[in-house]
């Protein structure tokens, strides 16, 4: 387990807004960084505060509908 989650296969045109309002029910967020070029478009990192509300995100996000696409969230 970490604190880092790496997140696929995210919808394309999703902003860092809907990001934050996703992944924030889950604890304090650090940082989230979004792909941007043309192959690391549909990922991003997402930092917590702490090892346990990453491990509630991923629980909870895994498999999760975003826009037609089920996320995948790893431990990075």
């Amino acid at each position: 387990m970490n604190r880092i989650l790496f997140i696929r296969n995210l919808p394309y045109k999703i902003s860092a807004d809907e990001l934050y309002d996703i992944f924030g029910k889950y604890g304090k967020i650090r940082q989230i960084r979004k792909g941007n070029s043309a192959k690391t478009k549909g990922t991003c990192f997402v930092v917590y505060e702490d090892i346990f509300c990453a491990k509630n995100a991923v629980e909870h996000l895994n498999g999760f509908n975003v826009a037609g696409k089920y996320l995948i969230c790893l431990y990075y």
